[in-house]
């Protein structure tokens, strides 16, 4: 097993459980709350050591809300924390859709060779309407994993997947300016 660098647990500073949807209040107030009391301005007196671990604190808690109060960064925080995405991980998304993506990769590239405004608004509005098929997806099975503990284990390999198809999914919608020039 490849030892991995172990990152902090930002629920645990913040003292809110591991969730998908955190209560946004409670990690704004924890947030203010940690500003204030880890400041480096009210520690300057203080030895180098103690002034480097409020430092280090502050640093930690400004990571923390930005990841927490971030939903693109805190699903693959949640996914990593959890063990089920890392980093350099080779995901193999499934066939079937990979099968469906392959008909939008060729209209692409039809459309880099032969720009087509009205071929291009229509494979645009394809790609949104796979995106916003898999975040309603996304959105109910993170409703169930944020509510139920028992079952919550049991839907991270589908929130994974979804994860995976919505990286792929922003990589073709990177490449749609591309298509219409």
């Amino acid at each position: 097993m490849s030892e991995e660098k172990l990152q902090p647990n930002y629920f645990d500073f913040y003292e809110l459980p591991v969730q998908f949807n955190p209560d946004q209040q409670a990690v704004k107030a924890k947030f203010y709350s940690f500003s204030k009391a880890y400041h480096p301005d009210f520690y300057a007196n203080e030895s180098d050591e103690k002034q480097l671990e409020v430092l280090d604190l502050s640093t930690l808690n400004n990571k923390a809300y930005q990841t927490l109060s971030n939903p693109k960064k805190r699903l693959k925080y949640v996914l990593e924390l959890k063990g089920v995405v890392s980093t350099d991980e080779g995901y193999q998304l499934p066939q079937s859709f990979l099968m469906e993506m392959m008909d939008v990769n060729e209209a692409l590239m039809d459309l880099e060779l032969d720009p087509d405004a009205e071929r291009l608004a229509q494979v645009s509005l394809d790609v949104d309407e796979i995106e916003v098929s898999l975040q309603d997806e996304l959105e109910k099975l993170i409703e169930q994993f944020d509510q139920s503990p028992i079952v919550s284990e049991s839907l991270l390999p589908s929130i994974k997947d979804i994860f995976y198809r919505q990286k792929y999914i922003l990589r073709l919608r990177e490449r749609l300016p591309k298509a219409s020039l």
